[in-house]
């Protein structure tokens, strides 16, 4: 087992709860999608996880891991290639094939014609697809991963499944938190389903579909029958 959430309470003050009983994993070569609408309680989720919130009843343990934000948080005065040359610096590995690996992300997704440039003045597709890059380059046990889709182009989105793909065969385990329930549901092996700070259901399609009750139903379709009604856990 990879990551192991298990989350009684969370908030970002000791007198406001966001999440109640949020407890699910992630296991090597496997991609868990966290999905649930906007406001729903991933990002907090993954912060609880990253230990970022400090008002935490339970606990949450993680392998050796690369985050990829929703938001691009990258170092001003670095040039796209100095932030792959800073990173190697954090690594333990082999540095030839380390500038291998980077010439061909950076080529895979359309970056290597700006690695002397300032990613502050890219657009947030081309910053997000650095993040994919640095991220990849780590080849950590777990990625998790925020809102990833966001501001990447069709050519860009298919260039980062094709990688999710590749290291979830390499034995990576990968949570992706997304509200962009086709394609979650195309590509993830398991489905922890959030809504109002409360985990609903978690399983495979077919395991949600049958909790569900609705046959062959797609799973927005499930998701709108299994949280309806669902109350605030802030109330």
């Amino acid at each position: 087992m990879l990551l192991s959430v298990n989350i009684d309470e969370a908030g970002y003050s000791p007198d406001s709860t966001v999440l109640k009983n949020i407890h699910f994993s992630v296991d090597s070569g496997e991609l868990v999608g966290l999905i649930g609408p906007n406001g729903a309680g991933k990002s907090s989720t993954i912060k609880s996880i990253l230990g970022i919130m400090k008002n935490v009843k339970g606990d949450c343990q993680a392998s050796n891991y690369a985050y990829i934000p929703e938001r691009p948080i990258l170092y001003e005065k670095l040039t796209l290639w100095e932030h792959i040359e800073f990173l190697l610096t954090t690594l333990q590995t082999d540095e030839k094939l380390y500038m291998t690996r980077a010439n061909e992300l950076l080529k895979q997704f359309q970056l290597s014609e700006f690695i002397h440039r300032y990613p502050e003045s890219f657009s947030k597709g081309m910053q997000q697809k650095v993040m994919l890059v640095l991220a990849f380059l780590r080849q950590p046990d777990l990625y998790i991963v925020d809102e990833p889709f966001m501001g990447l182009d069709p050519r860009a989105v298919k260039r980062l499944l094709q990688s999710l793909q590749s290291e979830k065969e390499r034995g990576a385990g990968i949570l992706m938190s997304t509200h962009i329930l086709d394609t979650a549901e195309k590509i993830c092996d398991r489905f922890v389903l959030i809504s109002n700070g409360r985990l609903i259901v978690q399983g495979t399609l077919d395991e949600i579909r049958e909790r569900s009750g609705i046959r062959g139903g797609s799973l927005l379709d499930c998701f709108d029958v299994l949280t309806e009604g669902v109350s605030d856990v802030r109330k």
